[in-house]
């Protein structure tokens, strides 16, 4: 069966990002056998661009392709580095240091409700910088890989994919958009091919 809409796809892979001017490519993350990538293709769960390098494959068949940054995540926007009064953080005139700390992920929402997540980058005392940036922002996505299982989507995965919020499955790191569903997976905002 060929990779296409609707199909429940799981995957192996490798995510690299640098490599330029000669350095070495940095492994980002890694889903393995036991912890495979897991999404119902054509439904909007990842990136566009990750999906069409699938496009026709079928289980067994290995992958390999980079993804630009404006394929990926875009560029990174210094405008997305924002200051927020450390007040907000605050709970009875304290902020919770097991959630608040320099390069922790948080889930924020902003003034129209909606969700997204912010890297604390700088703690002071009156204004907490965070980077709203994805994480990947910028970054060029070079993926290796191999197709573990294609197949028809049951209903109970179609609910489970499409109405709890996605990208479960997902390898050691980066599937998140506050929260891919499975926090076990390190996620942090939508990376493993996850959609923006």
């Amino acid at each position: 069966m060929k990779v296409s809409a609707n199909k429940f796809v799981s995957a192996t892979y490798d995510l690299y990002v640098g490599g330029e001017n000669g350095a070495e490519p940095e492994l980002m993350e890694k889903a393995t056998e036991d912890r495979p990538l897991a999404f119902i293709y054509g439904t909007g769960m990842m990136l566009e661009a990750f999906e069409n390098n699938l496009t026709g494959l079928t289980a067994g068949d290995s992958f390999d392709f980079t993804l630009t940054s404006e394929e990926a995540y875009g560029a990174y926007n210094d405008e997305n580095l924002v200051d927020l009064p450390r007040s907000i953080f605050e709970t009875d005139g304290k902020i919770d240091e097991e959630i608040i700390f320099e390069n922790n992920t948080v889930p924020m929402m902003d003034q129209e409700g909606n969700r997204l997540n912010g890297t604390i980058v700088k703690i002071g005392e009156e204004t907490i910088s965070m980077d709203f940036n994805h994480p990947l922002a910028g970054e060029d996505l070079h993926f290796v890989g191999k197709l573990v299982e294609v197949r028809e989507a049951t209903p109970e995965e179609i609910q489970q994919f499409m109405g709890g919020g996605g990208c479960s499955g997902c390898g050691d790191g980066g599937c998140g958009e506050g929260g891919c569903g499975d926090d076990d997976c390190g996620c942090d905002s939508k990376g493993c091919g996850c959609g923006a």
